[in-house]
């Protein structure tokens, strides 16, 4: 079998996130369920959308450069 050629591939996702406020700080914190650790903050709920589209970003850009060094378990897509 030939070696893999990767190629990129840009897909849009849609997570859901829990938004919470914090009255004693000010503002809101928010997390990601679905990707474990993804968290942040901000002011405002605009800001924070804005935070969440970055941390979810890099999230899944971690995991995939995470991955791409791991060995694939035979008959993986």
């Amino acid at each position: 079998m030939p070696d893999p050629r990767p190629i990129a591939v840009q897909v849009t996702v849609t997570v859901t996130a829990l938004v919470y406020p914090e009255p004693e700080a000010g503002g809101f914190s928010a997390a990601v369920p679905a990707l474990p650790g993804c968290y942040t903050e901000g002011e405002t709920l605009d800001e924070v959308r804005d935070n969440l589209k970055e941390a979810a970003e890099a999230w899944l850009a971690a995991a995939h450069d995470h991955s791409a060094g791991a060995p694939r378990k035979e008959g993986a897509a």
